[in-house]
């Protein structure tokens, strides 16, 4: 299966419900659609989107969805903060019947899948905030190719926002 993966886009730097309340801005709602203009254009869109259960998030996956115009995202507990890289695999086995599969979530968890899946280590990926990777998988197996790794600058966003 092709994985995709998507970081969240740029939230609220603080929410008094805590950090699994903090929302998009409109920078992150931004980097979701240009995801999703930028997947759509290379016609490389997942046939699902499984999406942690965090506001900033969902409101991802749910921004890149309704852009890319695919069916919304499933929350998945698994996709909460410190995720580890066996249980994300040993999870998306139950998608092996799915081509194509993104998953919206979060750092460190994401850089540490594509080091665990390439049997690199370090701290060597970084994935910001609104960034698309993809690993060539076969759950529950750790063996994978990195596909491509799209920072969030080359689909436009940082030229229109100045980071």
């Amino acid at each position: 299966m092709d994985l995709i993966l998507l970081r969240h886009g740029k939230a609220e730097d603080f929410n008094p419900q805590g950090d699994g309340a903090r929302s998009l801005v409109e920078k992150g709602c931004e980097q979701a659609r240009r995801a999703a203009k930028s997947l759509k254009r290379a016609k490389l869109l997942p046939e699902i989107v499984l999406t942690s259960p965090f506001v900033r998030a969902r409101q991802t996956a749910e921004v890149f969805c309704e852009t890319a115009g695919i069916p919304g995202a499933v929350i998945q507990s698994w996709l909460s903060c410190g995720m580890s890289p066996e249980e994300a695999l040993g999870e998306l086995s139950s998608f092996a019947d799915f081509k194509r599969v993104a998953i919206v979530g979060h750092e460190p968890d994401f850089s540490r899948l594509i080091e665990w899946v390439l049997g690199a280590a370090g701290g060597g990926v970084e994935v910001k905030k609104g960034a698309i990777a993809c690993l060539r998988v076969n759950p529950p197996s750790r063996h994978g190719l990195l596909v491509y790794l799209i920072p969030p600058k080359l689909t436009g966003v940082e030229d229109e926002f100045g980071d």
